[in-house]
């Protein structure tokens, strides 16, 4: 190997180490980030569209989006999940986990349940809760307008279907 190929190489390895060492100086030592988790999920009928709220627990709140899609399949697996609706809307939140640090699940609702009280959203599902990103599914009778944003103070997770 030449020198300055060397010169780089130990540059670099140099920069590395400073940027580690910056980076463990600035998280506390035994910090852990909380992440959110989900507790409940509910639904309600309001005047022009259905409602679904996804009750998480403190931490930071999550960045939230969603896709209309042909079908919902499972996270991490890929597997259909298979829900009533005629169209699906995936949501997601990152991060957002519906387990604890020990693995045991946070959330003791059903996996999969029907909406018989709402008008567009016929049924909803836990799709996802892999690696700090949780996926929920909803399956609708119309493709049509959908709003999802996070509230605070406690967290959720809001995901309105216009009817």
């Amino acid at each position: 190997m030449s020198r300055p190929v060397r010169r780089a190489l130990a540059a670099v390895v140099l920069l590395l180490a400073g940027t580690a060492t910056a980076t463990a100086a600035a998280a506390p030592a035994g910090a852990a980030t909380t992440l959110p988790a989900l507790t409940n999920i509910r639904t309600g009928v309001n005047p022009g569209f259905d409602r679904v709220v996804l009750d998480l627990t403190a931490g930071s709140a999550p960045g939230v989006s969603y896709q209309l899609v042909d079908e919902l399949t499972a996270d991490p697996t890929g597997d259909i999940v298979w829900l009533t609706g005629e169209y699906f809307v995936n949501v997601s939140a990152t991060p957002a986990a519906a387990h604890d640090d020990a693995g045991a699940p946070t959330y003791p609702g059903p996996q999969k349940f029907r909406t018989r009280n709402l008008r567009n959203v016929m049924a909803v599902a836990v799709t996802g809760d892999f690696e700090g990103h949780l996926t929920v599914g909803l399956g609708v009778r119309s493709r049509t307008t959908v709003n999802v944003f996070t509230l605070t103070a406690p967290n959720r997770v809001v995901i309105d279907v216009a009817s």
